[in-house]
């Protein structure tokens, strides 16, 4: 039996934090106030150790989201069993309230690419995501959250618009979304689309999680803009101004902060959740008072 209910994600609605080694001493030391925290799964499928220690300390403070970086949902062949048994090991052991993996590929036959590749959206693809999407829901018992992806190139055989392949994986499988609203900027800028329009299309009643980052930005050989997704900066302000658009839609979804490149100081991590959280708040307030009246 799948796990999940009405809102895909049982977390606050508040903003959270990638979990640093660097920062855990200082978490602990000082129990700050964060909405939750969120790891890579792959940092943490060993059986023992400082890691899973210190992972279970903070866990038995926060609330923990688990995320996702090597299923290889796209994958041309099955998935990993092996990887899904670990998966499965370590949701057991701490029981995240949030799982999340990446609409992309990342392995080849017995080989592993250390990075998310981007999808054709076809209709084959369209059904070998939503069998992996089952199957791994299946294994694991639980909902997943899926993410969009962040892309540099289309693919001409693609004949599905991406949030319509989104929200078809959504309604045959169940699963929940996670809106990476940096993500939707990078793509979106780096191909020439609307992101609003794109925020407008989501079908937000699936999102469980959302995602912001900072990007870096550079020149094309044509002489555009070309947005890269880089987790190595504070959230640019055209990205905040495009999640507070997602809010008016969504309400008040649990959000986190990504900056898992030039990892700054706890406290500079924290005032980007803090102006999250901020944003979470107003959104609240607006969709009570519209229900108000």
């Amino acid at each position: 039996m799948i796990a999940s209910a009405n809102h895909p994600s049982a977390l606050p609605p508040r903003a959270g934090l990638g979990l640093k080694p660097e920062h855990c001493e200082i978490i602990l030391a000082t129990r700050p106030d964060v909405g939750f925290f969120e790891v890579h799964a792959e940092n943490y499928m060993g059986d023992g150790g400082a890691p899973h220690r210190t992972l279970e300390a903070i866990t038995a403070l926060y609330p923990l989201s688990l995320h996702g970086v090597g299923l290889s949902i796209g994958a041309a062949h099955g998935l990993d069993k092996a990887h899904l048994k670990r998966l499965r090991s370590l949701i057991d052991r701490y029981r995240p309230q949030s799982f999340s993996e990446h609409l992309a590929w990342s392995t080849h036959e017995t080989g592993f690419l250390n990075d998310l590749l981007p999808l054709p959206y076809t209709q084959e693809t369209l059904a070998r995501v939503i069998a992996h999407v089952e199957e791994t829901q299946q294994f694991l018992g639980r909902q997943l959250l899926l993410e969009n992806p962040s892309t540099y190139v289309l693919f001409a055989d693609s004949t599905i618009d991406e949030v319509d392949f989104l929200t078809a994986i959504a309604e045959r499988t169940g699963c929940g979304l996670l809106l990476d609203v940096n993500n939707v900027m990078v793509s979106a800028v780096n191909h020439r689309l609307d992101p609003i329009i794109y925020i407008d299309r989501f079908p937000v009643c699936c999102v469980g999680e959302i995602h912001l980052a900072g990007y870096d930005e550079t020149i094309d050989s044509a002489g555009d803009r070309l947005l890269i997704d880089a987790h190595g900066t504070a959230v640019k302000n055209d990205v905040l101004e495009l999640y507070q658009h997602a809010l008016v839609r969504s309400g008040p979804v649990p959000t986190l902060i990504e900056w898992d490149n030039d990892v700054p100081d706890f406290g500079t991590l924290q005032a980007e959740a803090i102006r999250a959280d901020r944003m979470l708040a107003t959104a609240a307030r607006q969709r009570n008072a519209s229900q108000a009246a």
